[in-house]
Parts: C-alpha cells; structure tokens; sequence
C-alpha cells in the first residue's frame, strides 16, 4: 500500500494530538474520486473531532485523519464514477464521518465533489464547502429567511459568519452583524449594521428580527431570545438552543448538524463566485505541517474568514 504525508489523531485531547506523519494513501471506492489535495482548512468542526466531543455522534475508529474542507486535483476514480476524471480541478467536503483532508490525498463520494471555480486559487476554493453548507442550510432550508426579513449574525466575521453575510444580502435581506476586532471587516461585507459587542450590548440596540445565527453559543444565545419578534427563529451552529425557551417566548429554534450531500450546493455556490457575488476570506496559510499552529489561531476566536491549510 502507498503511504502519504498526513495529520492523525491517535488519541482524543488538545491540538498537540495532531501529529503530522506517514498515513497510508486511500483507494477510491465505488462512486468515490481520490483527490491530491492542494489545500484544505481548519474548522471549529474539526477541533470537536481531536477533542473527541462528536466521538458519541461519529464512531470514528483511532488513528484518524481530522480535516473537512479541500480543494484539489482529481487523482483517480471509483468504479461506476463517470461525472470526473483524472486532472479536473475540484472542491468537496470531507472527512465527516470518514478519513478526511489533512492528508496529500483524501478519497470523497461524488456525491460531495464539485468543480473548483475557475476564478479562485485552491487555498480560497477550500475556504468554501464546510462553512458555506452550514450558512446554507441555517439560512434558506431551516431559517427561510426571505428578502425584506432581517437576520443578526454573531460571529459575522468569522468562518461561518461572513459567508452567512454574503448569502443574507444575495437573498435580499437586512443583515445585522456582531464582532470585536473585525468590525471594519463587517462594513467591508456590506452588513447594514455592525455592532460591536465588546463595547455595545446588542440586545440593547436590536429589536424584532426575523432570525439570529448564532455562532457563539454560551451567553450571547441567551441573550438573543429577546431581540427576536413573535415567530422568529434561534439557529445554532455550536449549541443547541433550548425547546422551552423558546416555546415560552413564542418563537422557534434550531441547531444546525450539517449533512451531505453538498455537490448541488458546491455547484451553486462556483456559478454565485464565476458572477462576482460571492467570495470567501481567508486570513492566514500555514503548511500542513504547522496544523497545531493552525488550530490554536483558530481557538483564539478572533478569526476574519478562514485559515487555510497549503498542502501541494
């Protein structure tokens, strides 16, 4: 069996459990494509992977290779694969339930691949599938939201957050955003309202939305129970919010657990890119072998888009 250079988990801990090796290389199954990858990204999903906080949801079996994002070149097809072939440039998620893209190769269903947009490098491409299926289902499957409505986004400079911005405003609708040290990054996305919450309690300033996404958890999910009207809706990426709360407030809530699969949204999401309407952020690129720098600058929670992974 061919080896690879990859990142593995050998135990569930803290990001010095990312140990950068040899892993075997994967064979493409039916329906499958192998990709070298060129790049992939880290992801707060990804750090409840080493921690081993989705061990319970996921049976993953020790070693495992973290990594949900990647763009790259097609290496290889399964059987029955006739929609790629070798050489197509292409991005995909990953690595959720399987080994993933913190590797040179990682093997995907067709299912979860589409073509890379032509205008972006790979470190931008991957920057796109894992967050983008997040913001795309709390927003137009679960939240409707619709053009006129209003939706607060914390985190709104974050992985999720500036996705989520973009997709609101393409859907016509008045975007409200939260964050700190980013909050010039905010008004450069275009949010109709930047608040920032380290010197401005938002439920102070905001009244009657439609839908707040919430990346934050803790605290902020609390306190956004009040700035919504009589039927809106309370989406999590990280915390389930609570069903009393909010039957006992006459709105709604849900908690995002994203699920394949993606292709359809990938392929969307490349044709929103190829007319200049949508862009991924990406603040830092570091080599595959710097994967535990990577993770403790994506724990410092003070991320502007993305950070991205230069594996080829």
């Amino acid at each position: 069996m061919q080896s690879m250079k990859a990142v593995q988990v050998h135990a569930y801990g803290g990001s010095d459990v990312l140990t950068y090796g040899e892993a075997p290389r994967p064979i493409p199954q039916a329906g499958e494509v192998l990709i070298k990858v060129h790049a992939t990204t880290v992801n707060p999903f990804d750090c409840a992977v080493h921690t081993g906080y989705v061990s319970g949801y996921f049976q993953y079996e020790l070693p495992l290779i973290p990594g949900t994002d990647v763009s790259g070149v097609v290496e290889a097809v399964g059987a029955g694969v006739s929609t790629f072939r070798k050489g197509d440039e292409v991005y995909a998620r990953a690595g959720v339930m399987r080994p993933g893209a913190y590797a040179e190769y990682v093997a995907a269903p067709t299912a979860d691949v589409a073509l890379k947009p032509a205008s972006l490098d790979h470190v931008h491409a991957a920057a796109i599938p894992h967050v983008t299926l997040t913001a795309w289902q709390a927003l137009f499957v679960v939240g409707e939201l619709k053009a006129g409505q209003t939706v607060l986004i914390h985190g709104a400079a974050g992985g999720v957050g500036h996705i989520a911005v973009q997709l609101a405003r393409l859907r016509g609708a008045k975007v409200i955003g939260t964050a700190s040290v980013n909050i010039g990054f905010l008004r450069e996305l275009g949010v109709d309202e930047a608040i920032n919450y380290a010197t401005t309690p938002f439920e102070n300033v905001v009244k009657g939305v439609d839908v707040v996404l919430d990346t934050i958890g803790g605290d902020t999910q609390e306190r956004s129970w009040g700035v919504l009207k009589p039927g809106g809706i309370l989406i999590s990426t990280v915390q389930p919010p609570s069903q009393d709360a909010a039957a006992a407030r006459g709105v709604r809530q849900a908690f995002i657990a994203t699920a394949p699969p993606i292709a359809e949204t990938l392929t969307e999401v490349a044709a929103l890119v190829a007319a200049g309407k949508f862009r991924p952020e990406v603040s830092h690129v570091l080599p595959l072998r710097e994967i535990q720098a990577a993770h403790g600058l994506l724990e410092l929670h003070h991320t502007r888009g993305k950070i991205a992974i230069q594996v080829a």
